[in-house]
């Protein structure tokens, strides 16, 4: 029995090792499409909208090229957020297998696109690009499940998966210094689209076929059993269980009631708000440093490689938040406290530390210090891994673990929506001498120049603020009450 026992505590450590690394790899590979930038300039990508502008001497303008590479990451990203609705719907209906099967074959398609693409055939970057993201969220999503295998570290194991997927920027870094050793674009590419043969091998080998239930039976296994062990899956677990029922806290909470919640609505105004203060910022990223660099090229570049380098930590940054969510995992619950409100009681932390970094970053955005901008780049990294990783481990604890996809992926796609407004408020602090949360409190309340930046620093994260401090209260009123232990009951009036 210990041997059985041994067998599979090896298999839940494999299926995470392997997960990470596949997160790592290959999930978040457009988010490395700064480094692929230099190669497709070099490689003259939409090289045809450069034009001379001048006869006598070499000199172009590639203003045109740049706006198209441009637009390659903005659809592409923006389909990361906004498809994420469909990718969490087609997960809870369809399974791991079937959800992973298509994750593989959009990741493969993506990649070997990219392989066959040329200077001639740049517009086929599009379907690549969109591609490759839809299939990485996909893998990103079917992994995170994962950490119902470890119930005392689920949410450290959650948030570590976002991590490694804001991480993955680097395999991209990795293909562009390879293509100044020599080895060309296509050839990396058609590396990356033979490695879509490890994820099916993990797929049948270390996934299972529906959902890894939670909480976990005794037992359980999945994949190829090579002896005997328990393959139930989330309904047949449930059903041997008895009350409540999965089937039972669906039927209590729908999906319906849990979108018109207001754990979900402040949730979403939580994360909707601090992601956009992320984009902002890298939206305007290149303008600020040229700035405060008065125009010095080297120190632009300078800074902006440090940007990037920090972006790469994001993995060690994310499992912070989670296991300051599994802190309480184990102590003793309290008298009449079930486990569910237990982990909602240990989210106040989590949400709230989130909420102070990002004012701290906001407000060393908001200094005018060239050496300041280091300390602000590693804010703005852990701050970003503790949103996302924030984001989903909540998620997984306040809803009903049927309507994770669907949520998961309706909050993102929400999000998105709510993120597109950073292209008019770029568009119209542009011009602006100084930051842009100081342009908007001066326009918008009227202070002068020298008030608006310890002002805006004030109204730039109170509406963060306020949205956590409601769903704080919300937590703790839930704590009065007495909730199933596999549900939360309805939002207050």
């Amino acid at each position: 029995m210990q041997g059985t026992v041994a067998g599979y505590s090896l298999r839940y450590w494999l299926t995470l090792i392997t997960g990470l690394l596949e997160c790592l790899l290959f999930a978040g590979l457009v988010f490395g499409y700064a480094s692929l930038v230099f190669v497709l300039k070099e490689e003259e990508y939409f090289g045809w909208l450069c034009v001379d502008t001048n006869s006598t001497t070499d000199s172009k303008d590639c203003s045109g090229q740049d706006e198209q590479l441009s637009l390659v990451f903005t659809v592409a990203s923006f389909l990361n957020n906004f498809l994420t609705l469909l990718n969490g719907y087609i997960f809870d209906h369809c399974g791991t297998l079937l959800t992973r099967l298509l994750a593989i074959a959009l990741c493969s398609g993506g990649t070997l696109m990219v392989a066959l693409s040329s200077p001639e055939l740049s517009n086929l970057l599009y379907p690549a690009l969109s591609l490759l993201t839809v299939g990485g969220i996909l893998l990103l999503i079917t992994n995170m499940q994962v950490g119902n295998l470890f119930p005392a570290h689920r949410s450290t194991i959650i948030t570590f998966y976002n991590g490694a997927f804001d991480s993955s920027s680097a395999v991209l870094l990795v293909v562009k210094i390879l293509y100044e050793q020599g080895i060309s674009l296509r050839y990396s590419f058609i590396f990356l689209t033979t490695c879509s043969s490890i994820h099916l091998a993990r797929t049948f080998l270390l996934m299972p076929k529906t959902h890894i239930p939670y909480t976990l039976p005794e037992n359980y296994t999945y994949g190829i059993n090579c002896g005997k062990g328990n393959t139930d899956t989330v309904e047949e677990t449930e059903m041997k269980e008895g009350p409540p029922t999965q089937d039972f806290v669906c039927s209590v909470q729908s999906f319906s009631s849990c979108v018109k919640s207001r754990f979900f609505i402040f949730h979403l105004v939580w994360l909707s708000t601090m992601q956009l203060r992320h984009y902002l910022f890298i939206g305007t990223l290149h303008s600020m440093l040229n700035r405060l660099a008065d125009g010095d090229s080297n120190l632009v570049s300078q800074y902006t490689n440090a940007f990037a380098i920090t972006q790469l930590c994001a993995i060690l940054c994310a499992p912070w938040n989670g296991l300051i969510m599994d802190r309480h995992k184990k102590k003793p619950l309290a008298p009449g406290e079930t486990e569910q409100e237990a982990d909602l009681r240990s989210s106040y932390l989590s949400l709230l530390l989130t909420v102070l970094q990002c004012l701290l970053f906001s407000v060393c955005t908001s200094i005018d210090c060239l050496p300041l901008q280091y300390f602000t780049f590693i804010l703005q990294v852990l701050n970003r891994s503790f949103l996302y990783g924030g984001n989903a481990a909540f998620i997984s604890i306040a809803f009903p673990a049927c309507h994770f996809g669907k949520l998961y992926g309706l909050v993102m796609a929400l999000s998105a929506g709510v993120s597109l407004l950073q292209y008019p408020l770029i568009s119209v602090v542009g011009d602006y001498p100084g930051n842009c949360t100081a342009f908007v409190l001066h326009h918008c309340r009227g202070s002068t120049p020298n008030e608006a930046p310890l002002s805006a620093l004030k109204t730039d994260i109170s509406i963060s603020i306020d949205s956590s401090t409601e769903l704080c209260l919300l937590l703790g009123a839930e704590q009065n009450r007495s909730p199933s232990r596999n549900s939360i009951p309805d939002s207050p009036p």
